[in-house]
């Protein structure tokens, strides 16, 4: 039938698709600004690019998307998988409004061991081509903190970044540092170890991060006997702490089957609008990686389009070789040198049931979250994420911070701002001079004026806050400890520090401070009461400095003292006001003696 529905330009691009090849490759379509709309891949160009003007489309989308195409062009491939690859690319590099929108961006960390002398091992989330050796990426955050955690703990390997080439070690360049005193390391910089023993460590290492996680048990097993057989039981025990968290790293790996290697696990499931891919990663019989993903449908695609794309995102992102693929059904675009399988029995049909399992609670809870969002004011979310990420019993709805500010010592002054409900209740905001301080103490200082505001607070029956941000380090938040603990009220409100440099949150007891992403709403909010102490403590500083550089000036008149001084300000408000104002102004004000003193100065002081 004629197509009616088509835009004034279907005579043109019509006939571009008669030029197109029969060949595998890539189109893209462009509206009227030059703008690429849309990428597709085909196994043959011309049938599939022939099939959006030939008839019309059964999804409204596609219709839309048709009608605004002005221009198309193509990149010829040698192979399906080719097309899928550059088709992959150019979503990600364009971001095209009709295509698939992939709501997962995020880059991985990875695990380093870097190579140079006495190699460092830590987290890292940039790839270099420096011949060092790279581990991941790891979906979960967490499991990478936790493994260079245990690593620290297994074996102590350095964390400076001294250039340990002998002829610096020879020369006694380097001085052994706290990491040395406490344990942690065993000076290679002093040459008080070989780097023939530190590449042992480097060796179970890479073992670890390999997946063979039973070898190096085993030989640490056989090192711990030898030990405790030549009476170094102080040795073997060491090594047996290091088992037992080896032991422990491996217990929490989900085994399946020791027979199943490096095998890489696809499920998919979808409805009208999104489409979830979970992935699981086997290696040495266990799973190591488990990540899902949400795709945005724009054009109505189906499962097998949406489970192809997503295999090759999160083969190429995830850095996976495996040459086996478990899956629900056939993608529609094979791979080379890879092998589909869908199992029947087994434990492989058990791990594609295992993968199916998490993508339907996947799906389910981000079906919830979608649901309480809705349900739930904005604020409460925002207090609801500042909750979970701070571990605090209550929700925050009332929020207060303190900050300190001096110049050189002088005019110590301090601010406390108060949030409710996430933003600023500018009313409950306070200023504070120090009292009982002498010098440029901010211990001292924060001690003092948490203790004024939570005393005053109880004394007046005042609602408590649930939670204290302390603008700065250990150092302040010890302090406002102190203060809390006097009052016994550390078990009733919550309080963190946030130190500016790295913005580093810091709990009490707690020495490893917690580091928030920095698209965290909760560190958004953070910093946004941290900078209106800041603002509100500077304000109230400067004010201050100007009051007493005022009052410097007025004491040096003659017949002018503090009572005079305190009039004139409040009347007159600045030393220039009280300049430009008339002799009557003047005499009403102070009386005629002290306004003629007064007029006498300043016409001085112009000379």
């Amino acid at each position: 039938m004629e197509i009616n529905y088509l835009n004034e330009h279907i005579d043109e691009l019509r006939e571009l698709v008669t030029v197109l090849p029969n060949n595998p490759g890539v189109y893209q379509f462009f509206d009227t600004s030059g703008k690429i709309i849309y990428v597709g891949k085909a196994k043959n160009l011309k049938r599939r690019v022939a099939s959006y003007f030939n008839r019309e489309p059964d999804n409204g989308k596609t219709r839309v998307l048709v009608k605004r195409i002005r221009d198309i062009r193509h990149i010829v491939v040698d192979s399906e998988e080719d097309a899928l690859l550059l088709e992959n690319n150019l979503i990600k590099k364009y971001q095209p409004r009709y295509n698939v929108l992939l709501k997962d961006d995020k880059s991985f960390p990875w695990i380093v061991i870097r190579n140079e002398p006495y190699p460092r091992v830590y987290q890292t989330r940039q790839l270099i081509k420096d011949g060092s050796q790279y581990f991941g990426p790891y979906t979960n955050v967490m499991l990478v903190r936790s493994l260079i955690d245990l690593f620290r703990h297994l074996y102590p390997i350095r964390t400076c970044r001294l250039n340990l080439i002998q002829d610096n070690i020879t020369q006694g360049k380097f001085k052994r540092c706290l990491e040395f005193h406490i344990g942690n390391c065993k000076a290679p910089c002093e040459g008080l170890q070989t780097e023939q023993e530190y590449l042992e460590y480097i060796v179970d290492i890479r073992n670890i991060l390999k997946g063979n996680i039973g070898s190096v048990i085993r030989y640490l097993k056989e090192r711990m006997l030898k030990l405790a057989d030549e009476y170094k039981f102080e040795e073997a025990e060491n090594i047996k702490q290091r088992l037992n968290l080896l032991s422990g790293f491996q217990s929490k790996s989900t085994i399946v089957n020791p027979k199943i290697d490096n095998v890489d696990v696809f499920s998919i499931i979808s409805d009208d609008k999104s489409a979830y891919v979970n992935f699981l990663k086997v290696l040495n019989g266990a799973i190591i990686q488990a990540h899902t993903i949400e795709l945005k449908k724009k054009l109505n695609e189906t499962d097998s389009e949406l489970l192809s794309l997503s295999i090759t995102e999160i083969r190429e992102r995830l850095q996976s070789s495996s040459r086996e693929i478990i899956v629900p059904f056939i993608p529609e675009v094979p791979l080379q040198n890879v092998e589909f399988v869908i199992p029947k029995i087994g434990d492989k049909k058990k791990l594609l049931e295992l993968s199916e399992r998490n993508v339907k609670y996947y799906r389910l809870e981000k079906l919830k979250q979608d649901a309480n969002r809705q349900n739930t004011p904005r604020h409460i979310r925002l207090l609801e994420n500042v909750k979970a990420d701070l571990r605090l019993k209550q929700l925050p709805v009332h929020i207060e911070c303190f900050d300190n500010s001096n110049f050189q010592g002088s005019f110590p002054v301090a601010a406390c701002v108060v949030f409710k409900n996430g933003i600023p209740s500018k009313r409950d905001y306070r200023h504070f001079n120090i009292k009982t301080v002498e010098g440029p103490d901010d211990f001292a200082s924060m001690e003092e004026v948490v203790e004024r505001r939570y005393r005053r607070l109880m004394d007046e029956g005042s609602p408590l806050p649930q939670l204290i941000v302390i603008d700065g380090g250990k150092g302040q938040l010890g302090s406002a400890v102190k203060a809390l603990n006097r009052l016994n009220l550390s078990d009733r409100i919550a309080i963190i520090g946030i130190a500016k440099k790295l913005e580093e949150i810091f709990r009490p007891g707690d020495p490893i401070p917690l580091y928030l992403d920095k698209n965290s709403q909760t560190l958004k909010l953070i910093q946004n009461l941290r900078n209106e102490a800041h603002r509100f403590g500077i304000t109230f500083h400067r004010q201050k400095r100007s009051k007493a550089a005022y009052e410097s000036i007025l004491e040096k008149i003659e017949g002018i003292g503090p009572k005079s001084i305190e009039d004139l300000m409040r009347e007159f408000k600045s030393i220039n006001g009280i300049k430009s104002a008339s002799v009557d102004d003047l005499h009403k004000v102070v009386g005629s003696k002290r306004a003629n003193s007064l007029i006498e100065f300043f016409k001085k002081a112009g000379d």
